[in-house]
């Protein structure tokens, strides 16, 4: 049996609902966030707090997830509340988003899941934190994010602070080269690290204003090139924790791992919960502040670009 496109189990909230029949931009945001990415209360604040950035800026926030094994564009506070708190939501990307559709699950949508789900719903723009790649020791453990492959295939905007810095950078960047996706430093010549402004790595390309932005991603869609695009925006400057002092955490976070065979999706939610530690919570106020970042410049560029 064939499945139509209209059988897609999806759902919208009033706000996303009113801001399509008007035609205003939306904002797409991740879930896992606020699952596996932060502590409780802190990623109940955070998104929140990102969702209301969205609005000042003139936008309409849309955070997925699957509830019920429904796709749900757009979530109350309550829904939020209730991700935030709960131990048995699926962290879902490519491989297992329609595992969950089919079988009535709940899950968090990582980077790639959310640019699925939101290129169904029509959104073509994104905020995250940062996105994944290769992880450092990756010619061992096959270890690469589904997320490279996605911005190959999935033509969403994505709004993120480079590339978390317990990946290889140089390694992610030569991926997304390969794959043919557009990396696009929003006023830096330097590909950002998350937690730092800085990587050691050029940014492939260069944009200054989010109309260029915008300009970039229709051009692409005139051209007829599959795919989206990496907008990497530098953390703020009085926000950020400097590169030479993060690498060390990062390096005994990600050795702890190892030792603990921890692998797969739980690598990263470990080694970000260790960081935190390390760190004494100064990698979480870093994230928080980044994550706000993004979502200010994804508005605009939503904006840009038009509904």
């Amino acid at each position: 049996m064939r499945i139509q496109p209209q059988d897609l189990p999806i759902t919208y909230s009033a706000e996303v609902q009113a801001a399509r029949d008007a035609g205003k931009p939306i904002v797409a945001l991740e879930s896992t966030i606020i699952t596996h990415g932060m502590p409780y209360p802190e990623n109940v604040s955070t998104a929140l707090g990102v969702e209301q950035i969205i609005r000042e800026e003139g936008a309409c926030p849309a955070t997925i997830a699957i509830i019920d094994g429904i796709i749900n564009i757009g979530l109350s506070q309550t829904q939020i509340e209730d991700l935030a708190q709960r131990d048995d939501i699926l962290k879902l990307s490519r491989a297992d988003l329609a595992y969950a559709l089919m079988s009535g699950k709940s899950g968090s949508t990582t980077v790639a899941a959310t640019m699925i789900c939101a290129a169904k719903a029509g959104i073509a723009t994104f905020a995250t934190g940062g996105i994944g790649g290769v992880h450092r020791g990756a010619e061992e453990s096959f270890d690469i994010s589904a997320d490279l492959q996605e911005l190959a295939k999935t033509p969403v905007i994505v709004v993120s602070a480079g590339v978390k810095a317990l990946l290889d950078i140089p390694k992610t960047l030569e991926v997304l080269e390969t794959f043919g996706v557009p990396v696009v430093g929003y006023g830096t010549d330097e590909f950002p690290a998350f937690w730092s402004r800085e990587s050691g790595e050029t940014c492939p390309l260069r944009l200054d204003t989010a109309d260029d932005i915008a300009a970039l991603y229709k051009m692409r869609a005139t051209l007829g090139i599959e795919g989206g695009m990496i907008v990497a925006n530098p953390v703020p400057e009085a926000a950020e924790i400097p590169r030479n002092e993060m690498e060390s955490d990062i390096i005994e976070a990600i050795d702890e791992a190892n030792r603990r065979g921890v692998s797969g999706k739980n690598v990263t939610p470990f080694v970000l919960s260790r960081i935190k530690d390390l760190t004494d919570g100064e990698s979480l106020v870093t994230n928080i502040a980044l994550v706000k970042n993004n979502a200010r410049l994804a508005a605009k560029i939503a904006l840009s670009v038009g509904a």
